[in-house]
């Protein structure tokens, strides 16, 4: 016999290959993507209130909201950026569309390193100009209050056409493959040109499924030498035995970690903080890293975004104390971060989800692109080799835009 149509259960939303999620972004969509899966999200059905403070509530609100309304598994996208009063864009979008993670990824395809000549640069602060605020500092570290500050500096890049978005996310994606590519539209009122935030970010800030919860910083790093020689391979190895070792990577490391686990022990039981931090490398760097899991200990009662907030920011983007570092960094860098160290991610009504600190990220509106590097500052740190790993973390960015070579 027949179901009569109201009592058919409903349909499993249908599962998409995340390449072809890829390949239909266009500017104005959200794209996101992991090892837990991707998705990409379209049209705007609802936009959430976003004053200064914590978002988490508003979030809640707006999901109900869109269920009461009839949308099927809302969900939230966005970002939030680097500071308590900074812009943030976080929506219900109208159709979302999810795949599987996209796993080991073809070459990067040539996009914009084609079509995109005769860049012109400008340095904020200038490289001398940063090592001086680097050795500041030091000087208000050996002084006391402060024990850690990332310091970033910005390239503001201007090609002689316009950039092509979809492209430039696709390479990253593609020659990123285990980190996190996201695309999102970030255009504030009254932008007189779209502006979208595009990175692929290695740091996952929190993921909560059900009631485990999973952190994972990196903070301590060292370059990593390009190319597959039997030369740049021993010379890799090298270093990242030399990072497992280094005493002033390792107390930067562990100022991180130790706050992580701090505020996330308030959420949770049977925490899990490793005694030792791994290496993990991507494909320009070798960082620290630490991986802390939890369970709630009230059950899924906290969404992910409230405990993102909660972690933000954490020392590996800001420092300890967090005021004295905030007001530093407030004084030292010429270029307010914007959306740089901020939060990407998404959550929906059960409050499951997934936030990454905005690094190795861009804004791009139409012939420009704005991207930034930052290096912890710690006792013992050296001002040019905080310089030289700024620089080796901008080659993500360079490369897919094709100002460095792969």
């Amino acid at each position: 016999m027949t179901t009569p149509a109201l009592e058919r259960p409903p349909r499993p939303a249908p599962r998409h290959r995340a390449s072809d999620l890829l390949a239909a972004y266009l500017p104005g969509s959200f794209f996101y993507s992991s090892t837990r899966g991707a998705l990409l999200a379209d049209g705007v059905h609802a936009t959430v209130p976003t004053g200064s403070g914590p978002r988490a509530t508003a979030v809640a609100e707006a999901l109900e909201a869109a269920r009461a309304a009839g949308v099927r598994d809302p969900l939230v996208v966005g970002a939030l950026g680097f500071g308590p009063d900074a812009e943030s864009c976080l929506v219900v979008p109208a159709v979302v569309r999810r795949a599987d993670p996209l796993g080991a990824a073809p070459p990067a395809e040539p996009g914009p390193a084609e079509s995109l000549q005769g860049w012109a640069v400008r340095q904020r602060p200038a490289p001398e100009e940063y090592e001086a605020g680097v050795r500041r500092a030091l000087a208000l570290i050996d002084d006391g209050g402060l024990r850690k500050v990332v310091l970033a500096r910005c390239l503001e890049l201007t090609a002689r056409q316009e950039v092509p978005v979809p492209a430039l996310l696709r390479r990253l994606a593609r020659a990123n493959p285990t980190a996190h590519a996201f695309a999102v539209d970030v255009t504030a009122p009254g932008d007189p040109a779209t502006r979208t935030l595009v990175g692929a970010s290695p740091e996952l800030l929190v993921s909560r499924r059900g009631s485990e919860v999973v952190a994972n910083p990196l903070a301590g790093s060292l370059p990593r030498v390009p190319g597959t020689s039997a030369e740049a391979e021993a010379e890799n190895r090298r270093r990242v035995a030399a990072l497992r070792t280094s005493d002033k990577d390792r107390r930067e490391h562990a100022l991180v970690a130790a706050q992580v686990g701090e505020v996330l022990g308030r959420f949770c039981s049977d925490l899990h903080v490793p005694a030792e931090p791994e290496v993990v490398g991507t494909p320009t760097m070798w960082h620290l890293s630490s991986r802390i899991t939890g369970r709630l200990s009230d059950g899924p009662a906290v969404s992910s975004l409230a405990l993102a907030e909660a972690l933000h920011p954490t020392p590996a983007v800001c420092g300890v104390p967090v005021p004295e570092a905030r007001a530093v960094i407030a004084d030292l860098e010429p270029v307010d971060r914007g959306y740089f160290t901020g939060l990407v991610g998404w959550t929906g009504p059960d409050g499951d989800g997934e936030w990454v600190v905005t690094i190795r990220s861009a804004e791009v509106s139409e012939r420009t692109v704005r991207l930034f590097a930052g290096a912890g500052i710690v006792e013992g740190s050296q001002p040019a080799a905080e310089l030289a790993e700024t620089s080796a973390k901008f080659r993500t960015l360079l490369r897919a835009i094709g100002m460095e070579d792969e």
